[in-house]
């Protein structure tokens, strides 16, 4: 994918801050779990100042790497038997890794794909969540990140990614979660980005989601596994790795 000057010039200044950084923070201490790469300590990220948090090198987040964690340690994707992929809204950690599988059949996609011009590896094809461009029982594996909380009509969503999984297949549909709400926010009468950021964190969210998620994954057909994958680590491992405390895996099947 031809690349405009202005992404270009975003790449070299990304890597002159990423070798900086790199230099920095020589160590053994942490391990990325994507990339393998290893420092003294992850970046600090978000508004927040997470510690701990960003790859030097990969940029991957503490749910990246649990998650690649997660398919590595409790998922089929990396057997060799043949499996079709539908990713929404691409990491770019993730991106490159299954661009890479001979064994899988990857179908990456997004809203506005031209977003992704950056990336290297399977163009990414224009699909709307809401009304998904594949016959019924398409897929193996689907994963969708942090999308849903973008989606106006996520049950609508919901049921679209249930339809296209295959009745042997299974997903991760992973959003942010405030487990302090009992019932998902959502006001569709707030609509600049600035009352979204201050009611739901972030200028393009649409709800905080609480509790009750599982219960929507669920009335869409879904089977829900909430995986508290994370607690098979110690507390070093989990300081090793940068991943975050209490956060759980949505595994989903029919």
């Amino acid at each position: 994918m031809l690349k405009s000057p202005i992404t270009r010039l975003k790449a070299q200044y990304n890597f002159y801050r990423r070798s900086r950084a790199i230099l920095k923070h020589a160590g053994n201490d942490v391990e990325c779990s994507i990339c393998n790469s290893t420092f003294n300590i992850f970046a600090t990220f978000g508004l927040g100042r997470r510690k701990n948090a960003r790859c030097l090198q990969c940029d991957s987040l503490e749910r990246h790497r649990l998650i690649w964690l997660y398919l590595n340690g409790r998922t089929n994707l990396f057997s060799e038997q043949r499996k079709s992929l539908l990713h929404f809204a691409p990491e770019e950690v993730f991106h490159s890794k299954f661009s890479a599988l001979d064994s899988v059949d990857y179908f990456p996609c997004d809203l506005f794909p031209e977003k992704y011009e950056y990336l290297t590896g399977k163009a990414l094809a224009k699909v709307d969540i809401t009304s998904i461009p594949f016959h019924d029982e398409h897929f193996d594996v689907i994963l969708c990140n942090h999308v849903l909380e973008h989606i106006p009509d996520d049950r609508l969503a919901m049921r679209e990614l249930y339809r296209v999984m295959k009745p042997s297949g299974w997903c991760i549909l992973q959003v942010p979660i405030d487990y302090s709400r009992v019932s998902t926010y959502e006001d569709f009468s707030i609509t600049s980005p600035l009352a979204r950021k201050k009611a739901f964190g972030k200028t393009d969210h649409v709800r905080w989601y609480g509790q009750d998620y599982p219960k929507r994954l669920q009335e869409a057909g879904f089977n829900v596994q909430v995986d508290m994958f994370v607690d098979s680590f110690t507390d070093s491992e989990k300081f090793r790795y940068g991943i975050m405390p209490g956060e759980m895996i949505y595994y989903c099947t029919k």
